[in-house]
């Protein structure tokens, strides 16, 4: 009568081979193939009952494992290079590549225990501190900027603009109304801020193509600043335009009416 014997589950062939290294204590490097070989196929012996799909691919490593231990006792060839070439190598490459995802799995399984520990509570805020807005304070947002100096880059760009206008084909044809809208000027000072980060004022204003939106932009950037969305500092010749998105958010909510010239 026959001892039943209950056998270590393994994932697959090369996890076979991978507990047969640790258990000899032996070098991956350098597999005795002899002796792994004849554990291996020992241990398909008592696997002999199990289903046939399941032992097609521990069939097929063991094949591998003759293959090699058959190469072994022959006499080494070499490669091109004249190099000998180690029957094991191409099996030592699957058997630590499958060693590093094996321990990946493990550290992710890990993780997922841990996680399954976290409880995340959802935000709590108090109506009356969540509508909360900061004051205003006029004389730290200018910086020592003056609105007198803000006001003659403004009237600066404002000749300038008028400088172009050819005052005499100005007069012919039909001239259309131009309607601009502030929360637009909003969004593209708020996004030419977002990608310039830090820029003039002077050189904002003379992007603009007409006297209307060079006075729209204007109003756009005084909103900004009263949102803390940007920040002022004044030179003798020109005032700096700092972007606060990074401390603010990247989100815009754009209140005010449209404006119509």
């Amino acid at each position: 009568m026959g001892i039943a014997v209950k056998l270590q589950a393994f994932e697959g062939p090369l996890d076979l081979l991978l507990h047969l290294i640790e258990k000899n204590k032996v070098s991956i490097y350098d597999i005795p193939i002899a002796e792994i070989t004849d554990q291996y196929m020992a241990y398909l012996h008592e696997m002999k009952k199990q289903d046939l799909g399941v032992m097609s691919e521990f069939l097929l490593m063991a094949a591998t494992l003759l293959d090699i231990k058959s190469r072994m006792l022959l006499p080494k060839e070499g490669n091109e290079e004249g190099e000998e070439e180690d029957p094991r190598q191409e099996l030592v490459e699957q058997l630590l590549q499958y060693k590093m995802y094996k321990y990946m799995s493990y550290e992710l399984r890990d993780r997922q225990v841990d996680g399954e520990k976290l409880f995340y509570k959802g935000a709590t805020i108090p109506d009356e501190v969540k509508k909360y807005e900061e004051p205003v304070d006029l004389d730290t947002l200018l910086d020592g900027l003056t609105l007198t100096k803000l006001n003659d880059i403004f009237q600066d760009i404002l000749k300038r603009q008028a400088d172009k206008t050819d005052p005499i084909r100005s007069k012919f044809g039909k001239i259309e109304k131009e309607e601009v809208t502030l929360p637009e000027k909003l969004e593209y000072v708020y996004e030419y801020a977002k990608v310039h980060h830090r820029f003039s004022f002077r050189d904002l204003l003379k992007k603009q193509a007409s006297k209307v939106q060079i006075i729209v932009t204007f109003l756009a950037v005084l909103e900004l600043c009263k949102a803390h969305r940007l920040r002022l500092a004044g030179t003798e010749e020109d005032c700096t335009i700092t972007s606060t998105q990074g401390e603010q958010g990247d989100h815009l909510e754009v209140t005010a009416d449209s404006f119509e010239f």
